[in-house]
């Protein structure tokens, strides 16, 4: 048996094209633009692609997008200045400081500063909240992909086993929170469980967010099981040059393809779906913040 790959590239492509169609009609019936404001502290290069194509792809659905560019010394009042106007800007109902920060800004006070309901990073403590007792509002843009990548695959997730490898605030945390919503059986795992392979094995579904390349062995998983990898790592390539890498998951991809139901290629897979998620995050939080229902499609 060969797993079929999970195309998050063109489930990707076809969200945003939902989100576009929202968008309009949040325009037309509403005179409602969604905005989305996004910060970044300095000249990483990595996050500096990351932010252009969020601007960019922002745009292209139809929706108002601001970037700010601060240089490397901005302090940290300069940066809690521009939030608090953002957090007052009607035009705005999103906004996302691009991680991580300089050494003299305080990560947890510049999330802490965001207005919560203008968080579509959903790293702000209400919420979390919001999400774990089951309150209408964006989720964390990664897990929500994995969601939406599963509800494709599934016509009921209900009673089945599903185990997250990985406890961060960022994916294994609210992911596990959504798999009970949709009524699994939800195992935590992490890098010290005991006898990991033996969990991995139980599950009918495993969403791989740990961080370590090619941890999960293929010998590991379920047959049939459906596999979500969330980790993008970057290993040598001496097959491809002198100094070359590449880009490999959490799971050994080519062992878990014999045996897995469905699979999300690294890359390809989950990478896609978080700024599409992004952008549906900002279409929930403006609907929400003008007393609209958000679009059942774009949220968990």
């Amino acid at each position: 048996m060969t797993a079929r790959i999970i195309d998050g590239k063109a489930f990707a492509e076809d969200l945003r094209g939902r989100i576009a169609g929202h968008v309009n009609r949040l325009k037309t019936d509403h005179q409602l633009t969604p905005g989305l404001a996004v910060v970044i502290v300095g000249h990483d290069p990595a996050s500096q692609v990351y932010v252009t194509n969020k601007a960019r792809q922002t745009a292209e659905v139809g929706m108002h997008s601001e970037k700010y560019e601060l240089p490397e010394t901005t302090s940290e009042a300069e940066l809690l200045g521009l939030i608090t106007r953002l957090n007052a800007d009607p035009k705005i109902h999103g906004i996302l400081v691009q991680l991580p920060l300089p050494a003299q800004i305080d990560p947890t006070r510049v999330i802490l500063a965001i207005a919560p309901e203008k968080d579509v990073d959903c790293f702000t403590p209400g919420s979390v909240g919001r999400l774990a007792i089951g309150l209408p509002g964006p989720v964390s843009c990664t897990p929500l992909g994995c969601l939406m990548l599963l509800r494709n695959e599934f016509e009921s997730m209900a009673g089945l086993d599903a185990v997250v490898i990985g406890r961060s605030n960022l994916v294994g945390k609210p992911m596990a929170q959504l798999l009970l919503r949709e009524n699994c059986t939800v195992t935590m795992a992490h890098s010290r469980t005991r006898d990991l392979a033996e969990v991995v094995r139980r599950a009918d579904i495993v969403v791989a967010a740990v961080g370590r390349a090619k941890m999960i062995a293929g010998e590991w998983i379920k047959p049939g099981a459906t596999v979500i990898d969330v980790g993008i790592n970057r290993i040598d390539a001496p097959e491809k040059g002198p100094g070359k890498t590449r880009l490999v998951g959490d799971v050994d991809f080519e062992g878990a393809k014999a045996v897995a139901g469905a699979i999300t290629p690294v890359p390809g897979g989950v990478g896609p779906m978080t700024i599409a998620c992004l952008l549906a995050n900002t279409v929930t939080t403006a609907s929400l913040i003008n007393g609209l229902t958000p679009p059942r499609d774009l949220t968990a």
